[in-house]
């Protein structure tokens, strides 16, 4: 709101030293809400073209003032009236009337102009012309064939009919195919078709004129026209076609000499078309200038656009047109003109009263425009005023009152065209009127800048000044500027700007003021910008883009995306591969067009932050192009490719590949790799092979598609490049040798009739080669010695000749069972189940074959804790190389074993050496099989047990452990109680507590130590029950198989213990006692069974002396089990009846290498073998089956 200021206040204003200085005039800047003259704001162009496709036509004049203009028209010169026609349509509160499009629109054709006026003045618009055109027709009229004679000129009319230009013309055929033109044939400025010379060709029947006029959107065509080209005789006696030659001559334009007129702005065509022939060539010089280089030629340089805007283009110019015959020359005189334009335009201007007021209007043309003056629409001769003064271009309004205030226009003509312009003059005295609201309020961030409005219309001008919360300080300094337009601007701002400013207006006539309030808010800062991406293509990208802004700005804040400087727009379709969640923007499935610049803009509505990141997307690279050969040589060719796009990830290699047609048609395979800064390889190829190639690059992404293949190129046979290679010697009998290569590939061949030649020799003695000739990739040298060396060559050959001469290699003749045993065997016991063995090996003589190691046999004889022997599995461990020692591990404490060592080869194994016996010292136990409740009772608990089956020594007792734990994090102490006699296998505990549960341990103990713990829990009762007894616990179930050394453990509960004392009495019952009677007879049957068959096999004096001396004929030893071991548990037990263990082969040997095969074999660092055997399952099995019979105490 506007007010009025105290005294107080305007004093204050007055005393500061920058006093307004008023000037006569201001440019013009009046407020509607203030009486003004009329002012025209839009009007029709110069030209309204009536179309007859268009309904209706408006002729436009709007116009604003105070009071609000009213409109008249002219038209010719003459009041006319839209009101009085009833057909026409005047628009409300403005100038503007409509024509309709009725049929009947010639007299509306004319020239009008409006007139807009209010009590203060008129203005008038600029001329419109209402132009209703006719249809352009060419005369119907038909046409004789014209006749010309061969290399005669010729020149066919258009004379196209008048209409409103731009005016465009074409020559065309019947079937719209244009006339094709060059040098000897081209159309004129003027639309005729002129030919140089005519030739035979030019002969045809449909030469047809189109005339174009785009501004009425017509076209039309004139008549067929047809021309008969006749041919020039000879006067020879032969009769034949002469043309004679002749120097040129202009077609166009006539005569020597002609004049043009450029007008300023637009171009100029200068036309020379000559004939002649042959054809003339046409130059163009500027005289005195030379050749016109800025100028452009255009129809085959016969024309010239002199253009209309460049400086200093009038003046003579000359055409020559001139063949081999002669030249001819036209002279154009230029003259530039140009329609009238304002040097100096009138401008509309307000003016305090008694000042002078000057309006000029200074207009340039050629030639000179007429330049009128009118004030109010009425010439200024029509018009008397006392103080207004007129100087050639110029009127002068001294000491001006508001009675003088008038709109003058200023009108200037040529034959080119016509001006006008309107100046309001205002001349008035008013108090200032701040045009900006009051109470604005402003919002500007730290450090960025703020303009405060106060724009004031007043006359004189005022001077503005700026305070602070009704402060009497005006706001200065260097971060303050007051524009002359009054606003405010604060440069960097400060958190202590905020407050509320005073716009004060004053001059001659008042003051003003308006207050407005600036808020300083936190700037919008991106804490976190998006990084640079390299991202592979088909993946899911993610720009992060963290930003801080003020809170206020919370329900205005934007986020925006911009890529390439377009904006995004997430989660805009069902489809759309981009969205936004929290400040993240995803790409879903990454392509090509997804790479370039990705821009966060955040915004509030007083700033803004940018940050951009590129994202880059690889891919593998394109597919070469342009795969070609060149350099054809019979063994060789160069590739050539250009390469494909490497996708933002730089090609390493190239990888060129081959098919042929022959061997492996349709499969393409790699021929060679080149760096990928390489565009080119030269490729060695094989004879007699048809090959097409084709290149693929690679890069860190992966591998590109392949090129397109080239043609297929064959080469010429010819002998091998190479001759076999892997060439094995291999002795499989003592007196054959096997020999074996790797064959040539069929590509290798380089011909048909691939060969091999097989020489071989004895290298310890002096043999002549001997040489055999295969097809085959092997050969069998029969009747040799026994291990013995030989020098080996194998050379290729086809039909085209030998390959390159072969290197030697050497081999050995078959090998045979070592002769001899290793001598002084000996034992040293490392702890209860690991030896060290020691031997001397067996003289190389003996070997007869490549030394592959030395095997240990041994078996467990019996244990110590027993003086009955039984002999248990064997097993073996081989020791790979040539070494005199070797550890085994795995063995059972407390036992007597014995072992023999052998050695062995390709062949097989040598002898055993003499059995050695050693025993094994005590070791711990093995864990208790069965661990069981016996009895439970209100404040005890009978525990029994079975001994462990393997003691690993003399059992010194057992180590019993419990504690109570009742299901409490906190467990009760642990009691121990100490077992020493060995025979034990229950023990009851007293002064329990009732209802409680407890953990049991139990460990069976040697002088050694003791062995694993086994675990038991229960629950004592409430009360004492008669069926207590009966209730316990094992973990092992009577049903377990014996074979199984680990049985499950199920621990008691309250609910089965409680349910048991319900049902109190149960074992008195006769099925009951019936049913336990028969499961103890059945399982004492199963007992004697089996203690029955265990004694029969007991003996085996036979198959143990076939152990210490094996049949070496029979041990055929097989490469792939070489230096492996076997534990395999399938096996039967040894001295087992044959029913039981199932059939044992008679040609099995006892030591096979194939028995014992086991993967999983180990070795220690010093190469000892390190396994898990199963001689120990016999003694298990029989201890569990007794232990399983027995009856719960």
């Amino acid at each position: 709101m506007t007010q009025q200021r105290g005294s107080g206040f305007v004093a204050l204003l007055t005393a500061v030293n920058c006093f307004f200085a008023f000037p006569s005039a201001a440019a013009m800047d009046i407020p509607l809400e203030v009486e003004q003259l009329p002012t025209i704001t839009a009007q029709s162009p110069g030209a309204v073209i009536a179309l007859p496709s268009e309904e209706s036509f408006a002729v436009m004049c709007e116009a604003k003032g105070n009071p609000e203009p009213e409109f008249r028209w002219t038209k010719n010169g003459q009041e006319f009236d839209p009101s009085l026609d009833p057909l026409l349509r005047k628009e409300e509160n403005s100038g503007t009337f409509v024509i309709p499009n009725n049929g009947n629109l010639t007299e509306y054709q004319g020239t009008y102009r409006c007139f807009a006026f209010n009590k203060l003045g008129t203005a008038v618009s600029q001329e419109i012309g209402f132009m209703v055109p006719k249809i352009p027709k060419f005369p119907k009229e038909g046409f004789d064939p014209f006749e010309v004679e061969e290399g005669q000129p010729f020149i066919l009319k258009c004379d196209p009919p008048k209409g409103i230009p731009p005016l465009q013309i074409y020559w065309m055929t019947m079937y719209l195919q244009h006339i094709e033109q060059d040098d000897r044939v081209s159309m004129g400025l003027n639309g005729d078709l002129y030919f140089s010379h005519v030739e035979e060709k030019d002969s045809r029947r449909d030469y047809c004129c189109f005339a174009a006029f785009p501004k009425i959107r017509t076209i039309v065509q004139k008549s067929a026209m047809s021309v008969v080209v006749t041919t020039r005789k000879s006067e020879s006696p032969d009769g034949a076609n002469s043309i004679l030659q002749r120097k040129p001559s202009l077609l166009t334009p006539p005569g020597v000499r002609s004049e043009a007129v450029l007008v300023k702005g637009e171009d100029l065509r200068l036309e020379c078309i000559a004939e002649g022939i042959p054809t003339p060539k046409v130059e163009w010089e500027k005289m005195g200038h030379g050749r016109p280089e800025k100028f452009r030629l255009e129809n085959h340089g016969k024309v010239l656009v002199v253009p209309g805007d460049e400086q200093d283009v009038g003046g003579k110019y000359l055409c020559k047109a001139k063949n081999p015959l002669g030249e001819v020359v036209h002279y154009f005189t230029v003259t530039v003109e140009e329609p009238p334009e304002f040097l100096v335009e009138p401008q509309s201007q307000l003016s305090m009263i008694g000042a002078d007021v000057v309006i000029k209007c200074s207009v340039s043309g050629s030639p000179q425009p007429i330049t009128t003056w009118s004030v109010n629409g009425v010439p200024l001769q029509e018009t008397l005023s006392a103080n207004r003064k007129i100087f050639d271009d110029t009127i002068i309004i001294q000491n001006g009152q508001p009675s003088d205030s008038a709109v003058y226009q200023c009108e200037a003509s040529n034959k080119h065209g016509k001006i006008l312009t309107n100046a309001n003059i205002m001349i008035m005295n008013l108090y200032p009127i701040i045009l900006t609201s009051d109470g604005q309020e402003y919002s500007a961030v730290e450090d960025q800048g703020v303009m405060m409005h106060c724009k004031v219309f007043s006359s004189p001008p005022s001077t503005i000044f700026w305070s602070k919360d009704d402060s009497s300080e005006l706001v200065t300094g260097p971060r303050f500027t007051v524009h002359d337009n009054g606003s405010l601007e604060i440069h960097t701002i400060e958190k202590g700007d905020t407050g509320q400013y005073t716009c004060l207006a004053k001059n001659l006539e008042g003051t003003s003021a308006v207050d407005a309030m600036l808020y300083v808010k936190d700037p919008t800062k991106i804490v976190a910008p998006p990084q640079d991406q390299s991202i592979l293509i088909g993946t899911d990208a993610q720009l992060s883009c963290l930003v801080e802004f003020d809170e206020s700005f919370r329900g205005d804040f934007e986020l925006l995306w911009q890529k390439d400087d377009e904006e995004i727009s997430p989660n805009n379709t069902e489809h759309s591969r981009y969205f936004l969640e929290e400040g993240v923007l995803h790409i879903v499935n990454v392509s090509h067009r997804d790479q370039g610049e990705y821009r966060c803009v955040a915004r509030t509505p007083v700033d803004s932050d940018v940050a951009s990141a590129r994202l880059i997307v690889l891919d593998v690279p394109d597919a070469p192009q342009s795969v070609v050969l060149s350099e054809r040589k019979n063994r060789s060719v160069k590739l050539r490719w250009i390469p494909g796009e490497d996708h933002n990830s730089s090609i390493t290699e190239f990888v060129i590949e081959f098919e042929e047609n022959k061997w492996q048609p349709g499969s393409w395979r790699d021929l060679q790799r080149v760096p990928g800064n390489h565009n080119s390889a030269v490729l060695d190829l094989h004879g007699h092979v048809g090959y097409r190639f084709r290149v693929y690059a690679v890069n860190a992404v992966g591998a590109g598609p392949p090129s397109k293949p080239t043609e297929r190129y064959l080469t010429p046979p010819a002998a091998p490049d190479k001759n076999p290679e892997n060439i094995k010697i291999e002795g499989h009998l003592p007196h054959e040798m096997d020999i074996n290569w790797e064959p040539l590939s069929p590509i290798e061949h380089n011909g048909p009739g691939l060969e091999y030649k097989v020489s071989y020799r004895r290298q310890d003695v002096e043999d002549e080669w001997k040489e055999h000739t295969v097809k085959r990739h092997s050969f069998v040298v029969r009747n040799t010695p026994t291990f013995v060396p030989y020098e080996i060559k194998i050379q290729a050959k086809n039909h085209q000749g030998w390959g390159p001469e072969p290197k030697m290699v050497t081999g050995y003749s078959g090998e045979d069972f070592p002769s001899a045993a290793p001598d002084d065997v000996a034992v040293e016991v490392m702890n209860s189940s690991v030896v060290k063995v020691t031997w001397k090996q067996v003289p190389k003589d003996k070997l007869h074959g490549h030394l592959g190691g030395y095997r240990v046999n041994w078996w467990r004889m019996r244990s110590l804790l027993h003086s009955k022997q039984s002999q248990g599995e064997r097993h073996t461990a081989a020791f790979p190389g040539s070494r005199s020692h070797g550890t085994v591990s795995g063995l059972v404490p407390f036992s007597e074993y014995s072992l023999i060592v052998m050695s062995f080869n390709g062949r097989g194994n040598g002898p055993g050496s003499k059995a050695v016996n050693f025993k094994t010292p005590e070791g711990v136990p093995e864990k208790i099989p069965v661990f069981r409740v016996a009895d439970v009772q209100k404040r005890s608990i009978s525990l029994a047990w079975t001994p462990p089956l393997e003691p690993n020594g003399i059992l010194t007792g057992y180590l019993l452990e419990y504690q109570l734990i009742n299901d409490t994090e906190e467990a009760g102490p642990l009691q121990t109680v100490n077992i020493s006699k060995p025979d034990t296998t229950r023990w009851h505990l007293r002064d329990l507590e009732p209802l409680s549960k407890y953990r049991f341990q139990l460990r069976s103990c040697t002088s050694t130590g003791c062995g694993s713990i086994v675990n038991l829990e229960s629950t004592t009762l409430e009360t004492t029950s008669a069926l207590a007894s009966t209730v316990g616990l094992s973990i092992t179930s009577p049903t377990s198989p014996p074979s199984s050394p680990k049985s499950r453990v199920t621990k008691p509960t309250r609910s089965t213990i409680g349910l048991a004392s319900v049902h109190t009495g149960i074992s008195s019952q006769g099925w009951f006692i019936g049913l336990m009677s028969a499961i103890a007879l059945l399982t004492l049957v199963v007992l004697i069974a089996c203690f029955v068959n265990r004694n029969k096999g007991g003996k085996y004096s036979v198959k143990e002396k076939e152990d210490l001396h094996p049949d070496v004929e029979s041990q055929g030893i097989n490469d792939d089990t070489f230096c492996e071991y076997s534990d395999n548990d399938e096996k039967p037990l040894k001295g087992s009846q044959h029913s039981l263990s199932g059939g044992l082969k008679a040609e099995d040997s006892g030591d096979s290498l194939v028995d014992y095969g086991d993967d999983d074999a180990q070795f220690n660092e010093d190469g000892s073998f390190i396994g898990e055997y199963a001689a120990k399952k016999e003694k298990r099995a029989s201890a569990e089956i007794k232990a399983t019979a027995q009856t719960p105490a």
